[in-house]
């Protein structure tokens, strides 16, 4: 919701969302904004009967008869006008239907009947938002909830097969046409997988194919089918096209019917629609019952055939070729979009952005919806302005053709159209580099050292460790990047590319139902990911001399670098770690299509103006002394710590050991396991000791319970990880002992800081450490997996 919100508030604040239309009149040919006209390219009235002066005059006259409205649920009486209105739509579909207050509490209504406790659900990428909102009440009776890929027919077939073996019904959720690229559902061939899988049944939200499709107007997915077969269920609109307001459900399923009817909880417990609504609803349904619908349907597809024609002439990146009402012209990133929209509005025509989360945030685009208020003329003004508009975006932006259309995966694009946006940067100096051993030490470490593991010798480690490797997610790829304005740093980074599990940050219960799934399939739910930073590193990876005048110029060059990266490694997802709140950066990730994450809690500890330990106690909280002396004190005479440099081979291996318990016990930040050769190559590197901590009471020869790996840089402690034997660490409370015992070493290392790293920050903050919330940005190249992973947030418990 966060993300969303960042999503919205941006676009709000670029003047292309949230506006109102000005002026006292609407024609559906113009729209005032801010006093000024704009050809109106953003309607979901596509047959304009929303202007009709048949429906004006029958809404008003229903005002005049029955009032503004009737206050009363349907479940007890309808007002005199909806008996017409049900028997006209019923005669459009050649069924019964049910009329509700709109789609979005028709969904409500429909799907908690439709779908029984034995049923599973299966939702296209692309369907909906209302239609994913209905599946939340689904979800709270343990019904299986699942995504496919946008029309991926095959994806779509597994999953029956899958869910079939325990479900009664499988019901799958698609739209007829789909509301941002125009593009329709597959029915034939879904219509096939019903014969073979007569478990299938088809639910379709069809508002956006609706009155300029279909006989009698009913829709693309009637002009398909023809008739409702019984494993389909419907849902039609009164709004958009029709011109008027409601729903309808649609279903040749009697006992079905009735159950909608009677258990659809917003159809029993809401507001019926008002007169006004029903009696322009009844005006409409007259129109969609005469030939004039055809008429109405042929002048609309005259005007999209002017549109696709013109539009060929072009090389704008249209994502589906298809004769729907609806366009979608890619921008790539949101800076592009919203500069876009606001150049048309300027030359006087209005479009919709279609932004985060209708379409994944890389893919923003401009949709322009056809209807026939748009005379032809307002048609080829449009395309004209857009070819204009369109390459001043682009330039405005610092961007490309090419780099859209790859966003898209959209064919290359002719290479006089390729132009390269380094040419606006090509005064800075760029050093790209795929080994530490190649960037001057003292450089590096003068802007990136002390901060976690990262200087350059801490960069040789992870390198070292991290290559040659039978796991393929144990390999990483390095990428250290300095940019500079005569030879001076403006920017310093590294990158690394490497095999992540898409739930990392995720809840506990969603990992632990999706390790389940890794004990036969290991790269289940994984990306590759190209990030600043590392897996193992925590902290600032990104220096900016913010003083430098020109820094947003370098930024936008590192977007580029940054993408460049992304190709080269076949990344699905970039992610820059590790952010406070810094404003600055925040308005330039987000234009640039990056959306922003919590991080999980991270610690620090610097409060060094102590010199013993009654003075370290008296600088806690009260609370906090009294965990030190209740939890912490009493179990110190009972155990040993040892500062090691380094470690014999059998203890080397039962420290591992025991960092592999911890990893498998902390699902909070879900990694894969690192390799032994990490633990191999901190044993032979100075900068690294390890903190062991062993029983004084056990029988048994040195049985460390507890470790500590740590790494010296310049004068910051880095507790990096840490082992635990769980069969005693709350005999020993060994983790509070190595928190402690960090703390002290420290101490007389006289170091300045402890970078405590994530999770646990409960624990840390008890012992004086002060807690820090980063956020991190993320860029997908889909929201598939992500979305997937939002649905199996909701289900995982009852999984599990």
């Amino acid at each position: 919701m966060d993300s969303v919100d960042d999503v919205m508030v941006r676009a709000k604040e670029e003047g292309v969302l949230h506006l109102y239309a000005s002026g006292s009149k609407l024609s559906g040919r113009y729209l005032e904004i801010k006093g000024n006209k704009h050809y109106h390219f953003g309607t979901t009235g596509y047959l304009g009967l929303e202007q009709d002066p048949r429906l004006k005059e029958a809404a008003i006259q229903a005002i005049r008869d029955c009032g503004t409205q009737f206050p009363l649920s349907k479940s007890y009486i309808s007002h005199p006008l909806y008996e017409e209105l049900e028997q006209q739509m019923a005669t459009i579909y050649n069924t019964p239907v049910i009329i509700t207050k709109n789609s979005t509490l028709g969904h409500l209504a429909v799907l908690p009947a439709a779908v029984r406790d034995e049923d599973a659900v299966i939702l296209d990428h692309q369907v909906h938002w209302s239609v994913h909102h209905a599946t939340e009440i689904i979800k709270t009776r343990s019904i299986p909830v699942e995504m496919v890929r946008h029309n991926n027919l095959d994806m779509l077939e597994d999953k029956v097969k899958q869910l079939g073996r325990t479900a009664k019904k499988v019901w799958y959720l698609a739209d007829g046409v789909y509301s941002m690229f125009g593009d329709f559902a597959p029915i034939k061939d879904l219509m096939n997988l019903t014969r073979k899988y007569p478990q299938l049944h088809l639910y379709f939200d069809d508002v956006h194919g609706m009155s300029w499709k279909g006989k009698h107007g009913s829709g693309y997915v009637m002009s398909v089918l023809k008739e409702v077969p019984k494993q389909v269920l419907l849902i039609g609109t009164l709004s958009k096209t029709f011109g008027a307001s409601g729903a309808t459900v649609i279903t040749s399923d009697k006992k079905l019917y009735a159950q909608i009817k009677n258990f659809g909880g917003p159809l029993t417990f809401s507001a019926q629609l008002e007169p006004a609504s029903v009696a322009a609803a009844i005006a409409s349904s007259r129109i969609h019952l005469s030939d004039e619908i055809y008429e109405r349907q042929q002048d609309l597809q005259n005007r999209i055939t002017h549109f696709n024609t013109l539009l060929s002439q072009t090389d704008l990146p249209l994502i589906d070729h298809n004769e729907s009402p609806v366009h979608f012209i890619g921008t790539g990133t949101p800076a592009t979009g919203y500069e876009l929209v606001k150049l048309m509005m300027k030359d006087g025509f209005y479009t919709n952005l279609g932004i985060f989360p209708a379409v994944p945030v890389k893919n923003t685009g401009v949709r322009i919806t056809i209807s026939t208020h748009n005379e032809l003329e307002d048609i080829s003004g449009l395309v004209d302005a857009l070819s204009i508009n369109y390459k001043l975006a682009l330039e405005h932006t610092h961007t490309s053709l090419q780099r859209v259309r790859r966003a898209f995966k959209l064919p290359e694009a002719k290479a006089s159209n390729n132009r390269d946006p380094s040419k606006y940067f090509g005064r800075f100096q760029v050093s790209l580099e795929s080994t530490i051993t190649n960037i001057d030490k003292d450089l590096w470490n003068t802007h990136m050292g002390g901060k976690s593991i990262y200087d350059w010798e801490g960069l040789q480690v992870l390198e070292q460790s991290f290559t040659g490797h039978t796991a393929k997610e144990n390999n990483w790829d390095f990428r250290y990047l300095i940019i500079s304005d005569n030879t001076k740093p403006v920017l310093i980074t590294f990158l690394t590319s490497s095999i992540w599990k898409d739930d990392i940050f995720s809840k506990n219960e969603v990992s632990a139902y999706l390790e389940l799934e890794r004990k036969t399939n290991p790269y289940y739910f994984t990306s590759k990911v190209l990030s600043i930073g590392s897996l193992i590193t925590e902290g600032d990876h990104l220096y900016i001399d913010f003083d430098f005048k020109n820094w947003q110029e370098v930024l936008v060059l590192f977007f580029r670098i940054l993408e460049d990266l992304e190709r080269e490694f076949q990344a699905e997802m970039i992610v820059l770690r590790d952010f406070r709140n810094n404003t600055r950066l925040h308005k330039a990730f987000n234009l640039q299509g990056y959306v922003r994450i919590d991080m999980p809690e991270s610690a620090q500890y610097k409060n060094f103006e102590w010199e013993n330990e009654a003075d370290y106690i008296s600088s806690l909280s009260k609370k906090s002394r009294v965990h030190f002396r209740k939890d912490i004190a009493p179990y110190r005479e009972k155990v040993r710590i040892e500062i090691c440099s380094s470690l014999n081979e059998a203890d080397l291996e039962r420290c591992y050991q025991l960092y592999k318990n911890v990893k498998q016990a902390n699902l909070g930040l879900n990694t894969f396991t690192y390799p032994i050769q990490l633990f191999q190559n901190m044993n032979t590197n100075s900068n690294y000791e390890f903190i062991v901590l062993c029983s004084n009471e056990i029988d048994k020869d040195r049985l460390i319970l507890g470790v500590m790996f740590c790494y010296k840089s310049a004068k910051t402690y880095v507790p990096n990880l840490v082992g635990l034997d769980y069969e005693y660490v709350n005999e020993y409370q060994t983790y509070r002992q190595l928190l402690y015992q960090t703390i002290i070493r420290t101490k007389e290392l006289r170091f300045n800081r402890i970078d405590f790293g994530m999770t646990a920050g409960f624990e840390k903050r008890k012992l004086g450490a002060e807690i820090i919330q980063n956020v991190s940005y993320i860029q997908v190249k889909d929201n598939f997996k992500l979305e997937s992973l939002g649905i199996l947030q909701g289900a995982t418990k009852k999984l599990l």
